[in-house]
């Protein structure tokens, strides 16, 4: 990689010109080559974030728990207090773990996902798709200072990429 100072040609990946020390290591990332691009990359998930997060004790009944789903259209609930985040009900979790059991007795903590990955809010649209990608996700809690503060899901990355794409053809 040549230095956009001085010229002199550094081995790829180096953070640091050898010759005159200037930084390199935004030079080598790459370029977006459309809008659609350069708006995954800088959107902040802040923004793509959908509703607000409901939220159970890892002790709520399982029954109650589906019910507060049903009734709010949600496929996710997160497991804590708040401040505290113990795991996230999702409906995959109900249909892995739950479908044909019996409900009587059976809490959240039986069938929900601890320690679910997180993410922050100023992390890019990008960062989401590839989290969800990788680690088969499609709901993200967002979190700041150890609070939960939204939920992006999959959903929601979808419409926001529609919203730039409708800009886009608009434009």
């Amino acid at each position: 990689m040549d230095c956009p100072t001085c010229g002199f040609e550094n081995l790829p990946g180096d953070d640091a010109c050898e010759q005159c020390g200037t930084d390199l290591s935004s030079e080598d990332l790459p370029a977006s080559s459309d809008i659609l691009e350069d708006r995954l990359v800088s959107d902040q998930l802040e923004a793509v974030r959908g509703r607000e997060p409901l939220f159970v004790s890892p002790d709520t009944p399982l029954r109650a728990a589906i019910r507060t789903m049903q009734e709010e259209r949600a496929s996710c609930l997160l497991v804590g207090d708040g401040r505290r985040l113990d795991g996230i009900l999702t409906e995959r979790n109900l249909l892995m773990r739950a479908a044909g059991r019996r409900l009587d007795g059976l809490r959240v903590r039986d069938v929900m996902s601890p320690d679910p990955v997180v993410l922050r809010s100023d992390d890019t649209v990008a960062v989401a798709i590839h989290t969800m990608a990788v680690g088969g996700f499609r709901h993200l809690p967002l979190v700041e200072d150890g609070r939960v503060v939204g939920v992006v899901t999959a959903q929601d990355v979808f419409r926001h990429i529609l919203r730039v794409l409708d800009r886009v053809a608009g434009a």
